[in-house]
C-alpha cells in the first residue's frame, strides 16, 4: 500500500470482456452495487463463494474509541476526479523500453518537518498474510497476530505480538519470521512510545527477524536497519546456498538522516552516486546465526546499461494528453521471486521490470515496461509455469476511491503480460467490474494464484471493492468467476478499510480485512468452475506460503485431476464428446484396481490407447487446449504405469 506523506507514513455481475480490457462496469444489476454501509452489519454480495468464517480483530489491535480509525482527509480537487476526463480508450501498455517523458516531471514533494504527535500516532491496520502448516500470520501496523487455522470454520488466535512500526508485512521461513518496518515511530525494542526527535539512536526502520520456535513467545534475534525502511520484503531462497536465505527489502519512505544511519543520502544521483534512492536492499541471513543478518548489496536495478545512469528508467510524469501521471522509478513496492525459473518480477513505482535472480545476491534487470494507464506499479504475480505475470496499479495509494463510474477501467487495474523469450509482452487488463462509491477506497491490491490445473486463476483483494476471482488463461480476455463484497464502513465518510490481501492456501481463501478482521472463503462450483477443478486445486498442497515467493505447484496423477482437464476441454469444445466419454470411462475403470492384476493390466492398455488418441487431437489444437490435452495424455500414461507396477 502506498500512503500519502506523513512523517510516520500513515494514511490513514459476472462478465468477460473483449479486446484487451476486462470488466465493463457492473451497473445496477450487479449485486455489489448499492450495498448497505456498516461496520458489523454491512450489506454483503457473494457469488460462487461460501463465506466459511469471520473473525474480528483481537483486543489491543484496535482503538475502542475509534475502532475503524480516523476518516481519510479530503482529496485535493485536482486529483479527486482524475479519471473523469481520461482517455480510457488509450489502453495499450508501453513498449519494452523505459520510454521518454512528454513533459518535465514536477519535483518530488519533501516530507513535512518531524512532528512527534503525528509521527507517533498509533495505527492498527491489518496488512499482509503468511502461512506455515496450520498457522496463519497476519501483519498489522501495530505488530502481528498468529492464528490456528487447522479448522477453517473456527480459526483461533494463538498469539498477539505488539511491535509497532508499519506496515508490518510478514514472511516465514522455518523457525524465522520476518517483518517489514518503515514508519518513523518504529523502535529497536518494539516499544509503543515512539520518538520525540527527528534523529534517534533507538529508531528502527528495516526488517525485523524473530525466532518463532515458540510462536506464543517470539524472540527478536535481528533488526536489519536500512535507509528507507522496509515497506515490503521478499524472501529469496537460493537452491545453491541452503545455509542462507536472502531478503529483498523494498523501501518506499523518505530517506533517513545520515546522522541516524551512516551512509544514508537522499540526494539526486547527479549530486551523489551513493544516494539511497534508485536501489533495493539485499539482506543475507545465515540460518545458523540469523543475528548476523546484514545488507550485503544495494543493486542499481534501474540503471541505464549504456550510460550507467542509476536513474535510468521512468522519471515521472504523464505520457501525453489523457494519460496517467506515473511515479518516478526510484524504488520497488513489491518484488515477486520465482526461484525455480530464476526470475523475479518487480513492481517498481514507474515501471514493471523482469529480473534474473540466478544469483540472488546480485539480481540483474533483463526487461522493463511502462504503461500510460498506470500511476504506481504495486505488485506482481506469475502464473504457475512462469509464462505470464500480472502487475497491479495502486492508483490513489490504496486509500482513495478508484472504482467509481467515472474511473477508467484501465486505471487502478491489473495489467497482464506474457513472458516470451524472457521479455514482457502486453496481453490485457483486468479490473473488478462493480461500481463502488466515494466512501469506498478501491483499487487493485494483493492476491495469489488458485492452483487449478490447466488454467490461470487468481483471487485478488480490492480493498473496499471486496475480493474478485478471475481467469486470465487468455491474457486478452480475463473473466471474473466469483466475488464477495461488503458495503462501505460508513455511508457518508471515507475510512480506510476493505481487503488488504486475499490468498489461496490449501483449499481455502484467507482474506485480511484492514478494519474488521479476517474472513475465510471456499470456492463453490459454477458454470465457470467445476467441482472437479476445485477438488484438483486442493491437491496442490504446500507447507508454507509467502506472497512474494512463488513456488511451482504440481498435481498428483489422480483421476480427479484428469476429470478437471476433461471439464475444461468440454467447456471449450476442444475434445469430441465420444473421445471425452472414452477417456472418462478409462479413468473410472482404473480407480481402485490393484497393480499387476489382470484387470489392472487391461485398464492400463485402455489408458495408453486413449493417451495416444489425445496426442493426435493435441497435434492440431492451439494454446491452452493443447497444453491440457498434452497434460491429460501424460496423466493417463502415468496411471497406466502405476497399474502395471
Amino acid at each position: 500500500m502506498t500512503m500519502q506523506w506523513k512523517y510516520a507514513l500513515t494514511a490513514a455481475g459476472l462478465l468477460s470482456c473483449g479486446m484487451a480490457v476486462a470488466g465493463a462496469q457492473g451497473g445496477a444489476k450487479d449485486p455489489r452495487v448499492g450495498l448497505k454501509a456498516g461496520i458489523k452489519d454491512a450489506g454483503q454480495a457473494i457469488r460462487n463463494l461460501e463465506l466459511v468464517s469471520t473473525l474480528a480483530k483481537p483486543s489491543g489491535f484496535f482503538d475502542p474509541q475509534t475502532p475503524i480509525g480516523n476518516p481519510i482527509p479530503a482529496e485535493q480537487p485536482e486529483n479527486a476526479n482524475a479519471g473523469a476526463n481520461a482517455n480510457s480508450g488509450a489502453n495499450a501498455a508501453g513498449g519494452s523500453a523505459a520510454g521518454a517523458n512528454t513533459a518535465a516531471p514536477a519535483e518530488a514533494p519533501k516530507p513535512p518537518a518531524f512532528d512527534p504527535k503525528v509521527a507517533n500516532r498509533m495505527d492498527f491496520n491489518n496488512t499482509d498474510l503468511a502461512f506455515d502448516g496450520h498457522r496463519m500470520f497476519m501483519g498489522n501496523y501495530h505488530g502481528f497476530n498468529v492464528y490456528d487455522i487447522e479448522e477453517s470454520k473456527d480459526p483461533k488466535i494463538l498469539a498477539s505480538i505488539v511491535c509497532p512500526g508499519g506496515q508490518g508485512d510478514v514472511s516465514v521461513y522455518k523457525n524465522l519470521l520476518f517483518m517489514s518496518v518503515e514508519q518513523s515511530r518504529g523502535r529497536l525494542d518494539c516499544g509503543t512510545q515512539g520518538h520525540q526527535a527527528a534523529v534517534s539512536s533507538e529508531r528502527f526502520r528495516g526488517v525485523r527477524i524473530f525466532d518463532i520456535t515458540d510462536v506464543k513467545k517470539p524472540r527478536q534475534v535481528a533488526a536489519v536497519q536500512s535507509c528507507r525502511g522496509s515497506h515490503t520484503h521478499t524472501l529469496v531462497p537460493d537452491p545453491k546456498d541452503p545455509a542462507n536465505i536472502y531478503v529483498y527489502g523494498s523501501g518506499t519512505g523518505p530517506v533517513r538522516a545520515g546522522e541516524e544511519l551512516a551512509g544514508c543520502s537522499d540526494k539526486d544521483p547527479k549530486e551523489d552516486q551513493e544516494t539511497a534512492l534508485f536501489s533495493i536492499d539485499v539482506i543475507k541471513v545465515p540460518l545458523a546465526r540469523p543475528e548476523d543478518a546484514k545488507v550485503v548489496n544495494r543493486p542499481r536495478i534501474f540503471a541505464d546499461p549504456n550510460s550507467g545512469n542509476i536513474a535510468g528508467l521512468w522519471m515521472g510524469g504523464t505520457h501525453g494528453e489523457g494519460t496517467q501521471k506515473t511515479s518516478v522509478t526510484n524504488q520497488c513496492h513489491d518484488i515477486t521471486v520465482f526461484p525455480e525459473i530464476g526470475l523475479a518480477a518487480g513492481a517498481c513505482s514507474g515501471n514493471g521490470i523482469l529480473l534474473d535472480i540466478s544469483d540472488p545476491e546480485h539480481p540483474s534487470r533483463i526487461d522493463q515496461v511502462v504503461d500510460k494507464n498506470f500511476a504506481y506499479w504495486h505488485s506482481a504475480t506469475f502464473n504457475n509455469d512462469g509464462t505470464k505475470v500480472i502487475f497491479t496499479d495502486e492508483w490513489g495509494g490504496g486509500s482513495r476511491p478508484r472504482c467509481r463510474a467515472i474511473d477508467p477501467q484501465t486505471w487502478g487495474a491489473d495489467a497482464i503480460f506474457e513472458i516470451v523469450d524472457r521479455k514482457l509482452r502486453f496481453g490485457g487488463y483486468y479490473k473488478m467490474p462493480a461500481v463502488q462509491t466515494d466512501q469506498e477506497n478501491c483499487v487493485a491490491h494483493n492476491g495469489s494464484l488458485i492452483p487449478v490445473p490447466g488454467r490461470d486463476i487468481m483471487v485478488q483483494a480490492w480493498y473496499q471493492g471486496g475480493i474478485s476471482v478471475f481467469d486470465f488463461t487468455d491474457a486478452a480476455k480475463p473473466q471474473e468467476i466469483a466475488f464477495f463484497d461488503r458495503g462501505p464502513l460508513d455511508a457518508k465518510t471515507l475510512f480506510l478499510g476493505g481487503y488488504w490481501s486475499a490468498y489461496w492456501f490449501n483449499g481455502q481463501i484467507y482474506a485480511s480485512e484492514i478494519a474488521r478482521g479476517m474472513d475465510v472463503f471456499r470456492l463453490k462450483p459454477s458454470e465457470f468452475l467445476s467441482q472437479n477443478e476445485i477438488t484438483a486445486a486442493t491437491l496442490a498442497h504446500v507447507d508454507t506460503f509467502n506472497p512474494q515467493d512463488q513456488k511451482k505447484v504440481s498435481w498428483p496423477n489422480t483421476a480427479v485431476v484428469g476429470r478437471a482437464y476433461l471439464d475444461q476441454l468440454g467447456r471449450t469444445r476442444a475434445l469430441p464428446q465420444d473421445r471425452a466419454n472414452a477417456v472418462r470411462s478409462a479413468l473410472d475403470r482404473a480407480d481402485n484396481l490393484a497393480p499387476k492384476s489382470s484387470r489392472a493390466m487391461q485398464s492400463a492398455t485402455q489408458l495408453e490407447t486413449e493417451a495416444a488418441q489425445l496426442d493426435t487431437v493435441a497435434a492440431s489444437a492451439q494454446g491452452a487446449d493443447r497444453k491440457r490435452l498434452t497434460a491429460l495424455a501424460a496423466l493417463l500414461r502415468a496411471r497406466a504405469a502405476t497399474l502395471k507396477g
